[in-house]
């Protein structure tokens, strides 16, 4: 007896191949891995702030946003030509200064005749001009242990470590460093030098 060819109303079911579940699986644990990257990256490198004042011109610009690496200094420690972010003795009721590490623990600074000094040589910087107030930086400094001297590359219009109220700034206050610039206006985006 043979089948009619006429309609049926019946479908068959369609098998979901193995192959395709796999592919399937394998997307939505590559989503969730990079999902998950993303938030520890964001999360612990990442902080963004913004910079307040004229007193990192030319590099960083009032009001210019930057990606802070909180990170990188668990593994190592400032260099002198870091920039750095940092809260005041440890103030969290401020916002972060954004500076440049000019002195390492163990060093010595002075400000003398608008030349800044470090370990008794002046320092030969284009990024300094002459620096109009040496304030408690008149007289030589010797940095303690875990202890950095900063100064905006705009040093004539800086409050950093030259003020009594800011001073050294102690390595527990540092939140990391200054490592990316955003777009603003005409400033370029990038990493910080």
């Amino acid at each position: 007896m043979r089948k009619s060819k006429g309609l049926s109303f019946y479908r068959r079911r369609k098998k979901i191949s193995t192959a395709i579940l796999h592919e399937i699986l394998s997307y939505v644990l590559g989503i969730a891995i990079a999902a998950f990257l993303a938030f520890v990256i964001v999360y612990f490198v990442g902080i963004r702030t913004s910079v307040i004042g004229v007193s990192m011109e030319p590099a960083l610009y009032n009001g210019q946003e930057i990606l802070i690496n909180r990170f990188i200094y668990k593994l190592s420690n400032p260099k002198a030509g870091d920039v750095v972010v940092f809260l005041p003795n440890g103030n969290q009721n401020t916002h972060y200064y954004v500076k440049r590490v000019v002195a390492v623990p163990g060093e010595t600074v002075q400000i003398m005749e608008g030349i800044l000094y470090v370990n008794g040589a002046p320092v030969e910087d284009d990024t300094y001009d002459l620096i109009a107030d040496a304030g408690i930086a008149e007289h030589e400094i010797k940095l303690g242990n875990d202890e950095y001297f900063v100064l905006g590359d705009n040093c004539n219009s800086s409050e950093d470590s030259r003020s009594g109220n800011i001073g050294a700034v102690a390595r527990d206050d540092i939140v990391g460093k200054a490592w990316f610039k955003l777009s603003e206006g005409s400033n370029s985006m990038g990493p910080i030098k």
